[in-house]
């Protein structure tokens, strides 16, 4: 790891390594299998502080920059993607709550959410508003002193299993600014949950519906002022984008590192798979690929934690790219390991089927790219490396 990190990162990224090597490595293909989510783990990673890793120390939350949580997820991944995968959704929600919250929600929610004794949930997605985030349907009618919920939203990871759902719904005109957001509590009355989904990965977390039936929800629970709800939605994409980017790389780096010890003992035509040319080219293109992935989840990452103006155009690129790049590499890794690779004790072919769907969530890479060519195009395109100056 770069001699650019602090003590204190570097400590915890061991920590965190450690947690990973026990709780969730050895376990990763079996999860996968039979589809286990490891809520004990879960509760485990919590007391390690995971489950608030960039929510406010005074609710229980561990108050790290967006860089230290990049290189956390990275680790996590290393051991269990969709794992990763699901801590970063969990903590997206949380930190919404904290930056969107009042006193009393923060207090109400937070403590127990960032010990991951309660997990959460982000409900935006609709079976018919995908990347048209602003189209969802689902309606919140102001009656009496709260709303009362209908609707519902597809894809959502944790469905069934967390106690806390952060809604968003229509409380106005059509559009952007007729949208709320509503925290939800996991037994809520009409509150139901449609059969699991079965995936091509991530069989690890559960993915379901979120049935709202006249769910009943007071205006305490409101997230922000009405009409706030998709300015809150878009608030925490940025940091989910670069924590999925980080995913990748940790599932990818993963893929690598065991394909560089196959090829070394893996003999062919009476030599290992490492003399032959075409195998280190292979494995150049690999490492280079994920080193420049890496440098742009990083950049990312850091733009969020100073504020940076372009900052949402620069996460956009890394989640694009890196996520791109990762699924190339754990295809690759997949390839030089041959027939093994597609058995599924290797784990390679787990990674694969894991890594694809970042392609497609926290805004698909075709979105990226409408984001990137966009501010590109804008009077406000973000000016080059050399003209903002070095961020390190």
């Amino acid at each position: 790891m770069s001699n650019t990190f602090s003590e204190d990162q570097l400590a915890i990224v061991a920590a965190v390594r450690e947690f990973t090597a026990a709780e969730l490595a050895p376990f990763a293909n079996e999860r996968d299998q039979t589809k286990q989510f490891p809520v004990d783990a879960l509760e485990r990673a919590g007391r390690l502080g995971l489950g608030g890793i960039y929510v406010g120390d005074e609710v229980g939350g561990s108050a790290l920059s967006r860089m230290t949580a990049a290189l956390v997820f990275e680790e996590l991944a290393r051991g269990d993607t969709a794992i990763a995968a699901y801590l970063s959704i969990h903590n997206m929600v949380a930190w919404m709550i904290d930056r969107h919250g009042d006193d009393v929600q923060r207090e109400r929610w937070l403590p127990r959410m960032c010990s991951l004794v309660d997990r959460g949930s982000y409900c935006l997605t609709e079976p018919s508003a995908g990347s048209d985030a602003a189209a969802v349907t689902t309606s919140a009618a102001r009656e009496g002193d709260g709303y009362v919920l209908n609707g519902v939203k597809q894809f959502i990871s944790g469905a069934g299993s967390s106690a806390v759902y952060l809604v968003f719904a229509r409380t106005g005109e059509p559009g952007p600014r007729g949208i709320s957001a509503f925290v939800v509590p996991g037994g809520a009355s009409g509150l139901s949950f449609g059969a699991e989904e079965k995936k091509m990965g991530w069989n690890a977390q559960p993915t379901r519906q979120v049935v709202l039936d006249g769910v009943r929800v007071p205006v305490a629970d409101r997230l922000g002022t009405e009409g706030e709800g998709f300015s809150i939605a878009m608030s925490g994409l940025d940091g989910g984008r670069v924590n999925i980017a980080a995913c990748s790389l940790g599932g990818a780096q993963w893929a690598l590192d065991r394909t560089v010890r196959y090829v070394r003992e893996r003999e062919t035509f009476g030599r290992p798979l490492a003399e032959h040319q075409s195998v280190v080219f292979t494995l150049a293109d690999m490492a280079t690929e994920l080193h420049a992935a890496r440098l742009l989840v990083h950049d990312a990452a850091e733009a969020i934690d100073a504020g940076d103006d372009d900052a949402t155009s620069r996460c956009a690129m890394a989640k694009r790219f890196a996520t791109d790049a990762a699924f190339t590499v754990a295809n690759s890794a997949l390839q030089l390991h041959g027939g093994y690779g597609y058995l599924s004790e290797y784990g390679i072919e787990r990674v694969v089927r894991d890594l694809r769907v970042h392609q497609i969530l926290e805004g698909t890479n075709e979105i990226m790219r409408m984001i990137v060519g966009r501010r590109l195009l804008s009077s406000r395109a973000a000016p080059s490396a050399a003209a903002r100056g070095s961020s390190r």
